[in-house]
């Protein structure tokens, strides 16, 4: 049931309060973005290969599909973490930022928070099995990175 001191009830407390812990955390990526990341791309972004037509392309992006972004973002793992800092630097209205920010912590949230009530004490043993998606999320970060460096490179050479 869903009485004050019930499970699916500090299921769904523990899921919001989650939730809103991610649009706190997610504040400063945020401002950082707004206040310093574009100027700071332009100055340095060519260290990187990134440029003006970068900005611009992800502003757009940000425009038309930020709501969708943020909200598929935040129910990744890993994507979740920095989506923030790329929707600052796109200048994101901050409302809706935070909105779509809390909708997709939300599941997220709730879905860790209801894990860790039916996994309770045997989380322990349970660890060991997760620490494998690890060595996954990392692969595919890197095959990204490789991706963007060789691409650019050979982009380069063809210019």
């Amino acid at each position: 049931g869903f009485g004050a001191g019930s499970p699916a009830t500090q299921v769904v407390i523990a899921g919001v309060f989650g939730a809103l812990g991610c649009n706190l955390g997610s504040i400063p990526a945020y401002e950082i973005g707004a206040w310093g990341g574009r100027p700071a791309v332009e100055r340095f972004g060519k260290y990187i290969w990134l440029n003006r037509g970068h900005l611009d392309m992800a502003h757009r992006f940000f425009e038309r599909h930020g709501g969708a972004a943020v909200f598929i973002g935040r129910l990744l793992p890993v994507v979740r973490t920095f989506i923030a800092l790329p929707a600052g630097i796109a200048e994101m209205n901050r409302t809706r930022f935070h909105i779509y920010t809390f909708a997709g912590s939300l599941p997220w949230c709730l879905g860790l928070a209801f894990l860790g009530f039916k996994l309770g004490e045997h989380w322990t043993t349970l660890g060991a099995y997760f620490h494998r998606f690890d060595l996954v999320i990392g692969l595919v970060l890197l095959g990204g990175v490789l991706w963007f460096v060789i691409s650019h490179l050979r982009q380069r050479k063809q210019s």
